[in-house]
């Protein structure tokens, strides 16, 4: 029969606008403030420490909504923003610097909603739920780091070369080089400005002694912090999209700082130890000769470091590196036989070559893992940086049972540890430290003010069109008007629905032009129905007639504009891909409500009916 939908599809439409509402229906509860507890360096969160956490809340009259301990992470839900800051504070005085306290905006959804995969929309940095991090590279480490590299260069260089030298070290000078004579000293100065053209070097020897100072040249110098700059901000981009925060933005600021900015993020403890961490591995034989306790009291043997052991003790190291994490390719935490944490570490070529060669003499020896961090000490340097504090653990110390190559493992670790520490390393290491100077949590005010001033534009924006579609189409208008509120409520679910969509101020100004452009598919809809009962054809002909011949114009207007979004997706960034993103989906439920939503509601009152008029 003309004009009348099957039951099955009939049933479709209401199933798939349930879904849409239902979806859309947890971002009707809100945000709870939040503060999260995540375990660093060993520590765990457990229930002990939820009861030490909930009794020093109680303590200083916090008032705790709800605390949830859950994949290790420890989740307070408080009352308001001031008892969020106090509650931070008072957490992070009682358990120390072993664990990541950090402000969060917890979702109020209920656990049943949650279990059933409903979450709120992520909202952008502009609305009101996204944290910015303003961080600072060390360049004196940076700097440090590179000389040190020199120093072992230049003994490895003048040893090849059979040029004699009394010591090499590394002074507030520069580079010290120290001969037994000037024939030995001219061989060496000629010879590595012709290897190091990025040294600048000065013989500054006196009548009882030969030295060569080399220091870093100002053109290398600039170098060196222009590719730490640069190094560290693809780095924190590759640390970011292992944290899988959409839309992130990744920028640098001035000299020597980058700018962080996390949208929609909801694990803010965990972003924050990752983005600031600079974890970095270093492999090292154990002087199996050395005294232990005469090192202890501070006479370590030449050549010897002596370090702390992560499981109690300490051990004393050969200085010697073997290899750095610089040539590690790939990383994944995994489990050995009897289920204990390990992280499985792939090196490059050049790197494998080296193991293989420096485990090859090895064999039945130990070796130790050392792991090397730098923390945020919370101070200030004179000249106004931050005072970073090194820390380095022998996390293993393992026998080397056979040649080692390109694939090995790393023990010692608890799960957590073994998580943090493949990810840093997958990511890339961080070519100088960097430290957390700024970090705030955008809303509050400006995203609240953004929210409501988007919202008031959407709702004058719909109502306007509401009443127009009422007065100039009447009983037909009001059925355009009921599936575009049905629209709107399918965009928000379907944002909520999909991983990563991050709704932004440009893309409320999506969801707005996703109106005009819904109601425009009714508009042509509708008045080709009133072309078709102008032209004398049946009120049945004319619905039929002003759907169909209506579908291709509809259908052209809505697919180019579906492409210009694509492409504003694949090319754009941050807020531009929030607004192609929100008008994509737009796009695909107008053109679902306004086609076949509308012609199921005038179908089941007019469709196969005998009526000879309609109120259009």
């Amino acid at each position: 029969m003309l004009n009348k939908y099957p039951m099955w599809k009939n049933l479709m439409v209401i199933i798939i606008i349930a879904i849409g509402a239902f979806y859309a229906i947890p971002n009707l509860f809100g945000e709870d403030y939040a503060v999260q507890v995540v375990a660093t360096r060993g520590a765990e969160v457990n229930a002990s420490t939820q009861s030490r956490v909930n009794d020093v809340l109680e303590k200083n009259d916090i008032k705790v909504m709800r605390s949830e301990l859950e994949n290790g992470q420890l989740l307070v839900r408080v009352t308001n923003g001031g008892q969020q800051l106090l509650a931070k504070e008072v957490i992070s005085a009682a358990l120390g610097d072993k664990y990541t306290v950090a402000l969060n905006l917890a979702a109020a959804t209920p656990k049943w909603l949650e279990d059933m995969g409903g979450s709120p929309m992520k909202l952008g940095l502009d609305l009101r739920g996204g944290v910015h991090f303003l961080m600072e590279v060390d360049m004196g480490e940076a700097i440090r780091k590179m000389t040190e590299a020199k120093v072992a260069d230049f003994r490895t260089e003048l040893r090849t070369e059979k040029i004699r030298y009394a010591g090499i070290r590394n002074s507030t000078k520069g580079i010290e080089i120290k001969f037994r004579d000037a024939d030995a000293l001219a061989k060496a100065e000629s010879f590595l400005k012709t290897r190091s053209k990025d040294m600048v070097f000065n013989d500054q020897s006196t009548d009882d002694s030969y030295l060569l100072v080399a220091r870093l040249s100002e053109v290398y110098l600039k170098q060196i912090k222009e590719d730490a700059l640069q190094q560290n901000i693809t780095t924190l981009r590759n640390r970011v999209n292992e944290l899988g925060v959409a839309e992130p933005v990744v920028q640098r600021q001035g000299a020597e700082r980058i700018i962080v900015e996390l949208p929609g993020v909801q694990d803010t403890a965990r972003a924050k130890e990752i983005l600031g961490a600079t974890a970095s591995i270093e492999f090292h034989m154990v002087d199996e000769n050395a005294d232990l306790e005469a090192a202890m009291k501070g006479r370590v043997p030449a050549g010897d470091e002596l370090y702390q052991r992560r499981d109690g003790g300490y051990v004393v190291l050969k200085k010697a590196v073997m290899l750095t994490g610089d040539h590690i390719q790939g990383a994944q935490a995994t489990f050995d036989q009897y289920s204990r944490p390990q992280v499985a570490i792939s090196l490059d070529a050049k790197g494998g070559t080296i193991f293989s060669n420096v485990t090859k003499d090895n064999v039945g020896k130990p070796m130790a893992t050392l792991y090397i961090e730098y923390k945020d000490e919370g101070q200030h340097n004179p000249d106004g940086s931050v005072k970073m504090k090194k820390i380095e653990e022998v996390i293993s110390v393992a026998t080397i049972n056979q040649r080692l190559g390109r694939n090995f493992v790393i023990t010692g670790l608890d799960h957590t540890e073994a998580q943090n520490l493949s990810l840093l390393l997958r990511a890339g290491a961080l070519i100088a430290p960097v430290s957390i100077v700024e970090e705030r949590t955008i809303g509050p005010s400006l995203g609240a003010e953004n929210i409501q001033n988007g919202l008031q534009a959407m709702a004058w924006g719909l109502a306007v069109v509401l009443v127009f579609m009422i007065i100039y189409y009447r009983a037909f208008g009001l059925i355009a008007n009921l599936a575009l509120m049905a629209n709107v409520v399918m965009v928000v679910g379907v944002m909520s629905l999909i991983p990563g969509a991050v709704l932004t101020l440009p893309g409320i100004a999506g969801m707005v032009l996703t109106v005009g452009m819904a109601v425009d598919g009714n508009v042509l809809i509708y008045e080709r129905i009133r072309e078709e009962l102008r032209a004398g054809r049946s009120v049945q002909q004319a619905i039929h007639e002003g759907y169909a011949n209506a579908f291709s114009t509809i259908a052209d207007s809505n697919i180019t504009t579906f492409i210009t979004a694509l492409i504003l997706f694949a090319v754009g960034t941050g807020a531009v891909k929030g607004f192609a993103v929100t008008l994509m989906i737009g796009i695909a439920t107008s053109m679902f409500t306004a086609i076949v939503g509308t012609r199921a509601i005038v179908n089941a009152i007019w469709g196969g009916k005998r009526v000879k008029t309609l109120p259009i």
